[in-house]
């Protein structure tokens, strides 16, 4: 079960998916298309009704080139759409934050997850989402980010068995149930597409009795892969998902809501059914 305030996911029954809500200028897929609340409010409307579990809002983009913005800009983003949008829909909502001033407003604003793309155990992070009961995402970089690769010594997949059992016991120290832990393998995240697939490949060896997330959405791995661009990576993202959730995934993490959830309803069906 993965838990997130009072909201529970039982895992093993379906594969959960978050819709990707980037309310920002400069996204890689998305960039400015939601950029303003009432947009922003359509969207989430729309993925909600094509079967997003839960809404993933980013105020900050992490594109390869990115430029980092600081917490108080982060934040004046989020206080103009969260609390919006969670009044408008009551979805559950995780906000995209490495930040723990911006998490404890969020958690404080209807957001009931913190994804958090770190790729580091952060003490003042775990306080915040122990003190709201919070689900939290945490994900693998090796150190390294969307532009830079770290060398992995012993292989990634090993370097993420590593990193995941050390969040384990980290979050263990807090006092922080396993069930409110979300581990992502980070595709692309530090990581070449060939170790992204090497990932993939290895994903069940990663499988603990925590929540596993895949986040490749059209990413690069997609478009080197297949050659493609623009939507037409949808067609790869729903594959790669597909074979993710056979191989233990619990949560994808999409742009496109709809083509996903129902090519994974339909692989649910064999594989959960």
């Amino acid at each position: 079960m993965f838990k997130a305030k009072d909201i529970e996911f039982n895992l093993g029954t379906k594969t959960y998916i978050m819709g990707i809500l980037n309310v920002t200028d400069d996204s890689f897929f998305d960039g400015g298309k939601y950029n303003s609340p009432k947009k922003a409010l359509e969207h989430t409307k729309e993925m909600i009704l094509d079967g997003a579990d839960i809404i993933d809002i980013g105020a900050q983009s992490t594109r390869p080139g990115h430029k980092e913005i600081s917490a108080d800009d982060e934040l004046e983003i989020i206080k103009k759409y969260l609390p919006f949008l969670y009044n408008e829909t009551k979805a559950v909502i995780s906000v995209d934050t490495f930040y723990p001033t911006v998490a404890e407003y969020a958690l404080q604003n209807g957001a009931a997850i913190i994804n958090d793309v770190s790729g580091v155990f952060s003490d003042e992070m775990a306080q915040v989402v122990k003190k709201y009961n919070a689900g939290w995402i945490i994900m693998h970089t090796g150190g390294g980010s969307a532009d830079f690769v770290p060398e992995y010594k012993n292989g990634v997949t090993e370097d993420v068995k590593v990193f995941f059992e050390y969040i384990k016991k980290q979050c263990e120290e807090f006092e922080i149930p396993s069930q409110q832990i979300m581990l992502d393998v980070g595709i692309g995240f530090g990581k070449t597409t060939e170790q992204s697939i090497e990932i993939l490949k290895n994903l069940k060896t990663l499988k603990y009795d925590n929540a596993l997330l895949v986040a490749l959405s059209s990413k690069r791995l997609i478009g080197e892969t297949t050659k493609s661009d623009g939507y037409d990576r949808v067609y790869g993202t729903i594959s790669a998902n597909v074979l993710s959730a056979m191989n233990g995934a619990d949560f994808v993490r999409v742009h496109n809501v709809k083509e996903n959830s129902l090519a994974l309803k339909m692989a649910d069906a064999i594989i959960r059914g």
